[in-house]
């Protein structure tokens, strides 16, 4: 099931209606936590489905996939490539940020390690801070997205190198 923009106000407004100060929704493939603050909803979020692997798309033209290519480069490990590489996509479209608040430290860089449950950025939608966790152990091997960049539902925004 795929959320619009619109689907999350009408959930917004009848939150707001309620009396209730926090809401937990627990799906095959996500886990959302709400709660109301004195500045108004916050918002946790937990992809639970298995993570996939990422593949890349060879769009070469049969007489280029043919070709020999040229040695990888000094320092790379083909990570580069996104062959094996696990996708971590945006929850839900919208803005994309790699730190807490303007200003601050970056959630990961590349080369950090990250656990399942790390936070790896965030998404805002609608006044809504998505938190995204990295869903695999391993290495951060690319940063897809800019910060403030606006990403798409399902949107690749970084790729993890997984632990073997």
């Amino acid at each position: 099931m795929d959320l619009t923009n619109e689907d999350v106000a009408d959930i917004l407004a009848a939150l707001d209606s309620l009396p209730y100060d926090e809401l937990d929704l627990q799906t095959p493939r996500f886990r959302l936590t709400l709660r109301r603050g004195p500045g108004g909803w916050t918002e946790e979020s937990q992809v639970l489905a298995d993570p996939v692997p990422v593949t890349p798309a060879d769009n070469r033209s049969p007489a280029a996939r043919q070709a020999p290519q040229p040695p990888p480069e000094a320092g790379l490990t083909g990570a580069d490539d996104g062959a094996g590489l696990v996708a971590v996509v945006a929850p839900l479209p919208g803005t994309f940020y790699r730190a807490p608040r303007p200003g601050a430290a970056p959630f990961v860089e590349v080369g950090d390690q990250v656990g399942e449950d790390t936070v790896v950025a965030i998404v805002e939608t609608m006044k809504l801070m998505n938190s995204v966790h990295a869903g695999t152990r391993g290495r951060v091997a690319r940063i897809c997205l800019e910060n403030a960049e606006l990403a798409a539902q399902g949107a690749a925004l970084m790729l993890i190198e997984p632990d073997t």
